[in-house]
């Protein structure tokens, strides 16, 4: 168990290293995704193949899988630019909203009753939002951007919440991957034309590209989310979830270590006390969510045996 709990630690970790790493690339958001999705489901077809899996699924599901992998392909581009936009740390505190989006998600699209906790939790989030904004007015519009993109990303989760009931997690992931790569290619016409003032697109790799490329993809998306569908097998979803909910944590702590060794491109990350303070507020809703979750549901089991 404490192998796997490390594993789980470690992959958390990598998720909150892919901000850094889109940081470091020198390819732009949109072509940077359309490489990350494509190297992707390249890798994510192979070892559909390694392990005999089954690829067929009803037209109509796969429209819907191809359509999901058009909101990741969006959260993406977002979170990428929003990490361009301002620094590490402010995207990821932006993206820490992602708890508060998917309460507000969920009751509209699973028709489930509002949490009143849930609401607290939000009003948390969003001081810790404010305090963030009003201290790095610099780095507004990429916090924003950020904000955003936790938006894009609660929309796929809880859709994905339903289709992951009907669909093997790889296969379906596959089909995600492949539906961002297809809706960016579809994409790049009007990219190229009306948002890249005249230079088209820019996909050639520069330096280390092809290396943090290949870690992106490679590392941060498919080895991450083989390993993490195999340990939910060992682990319980609350245990898995609670730490998912530490990957702004680990990012923020990785962007001010390169901050600190003087690594090039990391010289933002240096906050004032207004940034911390909101953080912490943010990361105390994300946290305690999962805790009060868990409560809500031990007191709702109790009372249905006490009826």
């Amino acid at each position: 168990m404490l192998k796997d709990y490390l594993k789980l630690h470690f992959i958390v970790l990598l998720w909150g290293f892919t901000a850094i790493l889109g940081r470091l690339l020198t390819v732009p958001p949109v072509e940077l995704v359309f490489w990350r999705t494509l190297l992707a489901s390249t890798g994510l077809a192979g070892l559909l193949l390694a392990r005999r899996a089954g690829w067929r699924v009803a037209p109509a599901e796969a429209l819907k899988l191809l359509g999901v992998g058009a909101l990741v392909a969006a959260h993406w581009i977002t979170f990428f630019l929003a990490a361009r936009l301002s620094s590490v740390s402010v995207c990821l505190a932006g993206l820490a909203t992602l708890a508060l989006w998917t309460s507000l998600l969920e009751p509209l699209l699973l028709w489930r009753r509002v949490r009143p906790y849930e609401v607290g939790l939000g009003l948390l989030a969003m001081l810790g939002l404010y305090l963030i904004s009003q201290a790095e007015l610099s780095q507004l519009t990429g916090l924003l951007v950020a904000v955003v993109s936790a938006g894009l990303s609660a929309l796929f989760s809880v859709l994905n919440s339903q289709l992951v009931k009907r669909h093997a997690p790889l296969r379906l992931t596959f089909y995600e991957m492949t539906g961002a790569c297809l809706s960016i290619v579809l994409f790049f016409p009007v990219y190229s034309r009306y948002f890249t003032q005249g230079v088209g697109l820019r996909l050639g790799w520069h330096g280390l590209d092809w290396l943090w490329l290949l870690l992106l993809a490679g590392v941060c998306t498919v080895y991450a989310f083989s390993t993490s569908v195999e340990l939910m097998k060992r682990l319980s979803a609350f245990v898995v979830n609670l730490t998912i909910n530490l990957e702004p944590v680990y990012g923020i702590v990785l962007a001010q270590a390169l901050f600190v060794l003087h690594v090039p491109g990391f010289g933002r990350e240096q906050m004032s006390g207004g940034f911390y303070a909101g953080t912490v507020l943010i990361l105390a809703s994300v946290l305690v969510h999962p805790l009060l979750s868990r409560w809500n549901q031990r007191r709702a089991r109790a009372a249905d045996l006490v009826v």
